[in-house]
């Protein structure tokens, strides 16, 4: 099964742990291209993936204006409608928008037809509501957080798989 990782990165922390996120979806066995915004989007690549994830910087408190001015404006020539959509960000702190960022993306999301992939607390530790976030101000959790990227790749990989992969039939 493919999926897409596409996101916005000013200082690759964005591109990094969406790597991360990458490296948990090969682990289940899934193909996975990683797609930044400023280039041009392989369109034909991602409509053939089960799953989409989202990944964005915080500033003001929110998703960037980069990841909002794509949905706006370019979004429209990538088909989503159907897809299991997950979302990621960095931030500089806990109480920075990380979640309004995520809540943000998985706003437009809908709009665009997605279903919207959560974990939550089913899956046991690490919980993972709405989306991994990790922090680059606060000592040591950016590296930390490598790990629930991961394992946030490999559930939406098994979840994306569970629900569309033709031999659960």
């Amino acid at each position: 099964m493919k999926f897409a990782v596409i996101y916005y990165s000013k200082t690759g922390h964005t591109r990094e742990m969406g790597e991360e996120i990458a490296e948990g979806i090969r682990k289940q066995g899934g193909e996975v291209k990683l797609f930044s915004i400023e280039e041009p989007l392989d369109n034909e690549y991602i409509s053939e993936c089960g799953g989409v994830i989202f990944g964005t910087p915080v500033y003001l408190a929110n998703t960037c204006w980069q990841m909002k001015k794509w949905f706006d404006t370019e979004s429209a020539s990538v088909k989503l409608a159907g897809k299991l959509g997950g979302v990621y960000s960095t931030a500089h702190f806990a109480q920075g928008g990380g979640d309004v960022a995520l809540m943000t993306l998985i706003g437009h999301m809908l709009v665009k037809g997605m279903m919207i992939y959560s974990g939550g607390a089913s899956l046991g530790k690490p919980y993972i509501h709405l989306g991994p976030v990790a922090l680059d101000a606060v000592e040591g959790h950016y590296e930390d957080s490598r790990e629930v990227f991961r394992i946030f790749g490999e559930r939406f990989a098994a979840k994306t798989r569970e629900l569309f992969d033709s031999k659960n039939e």
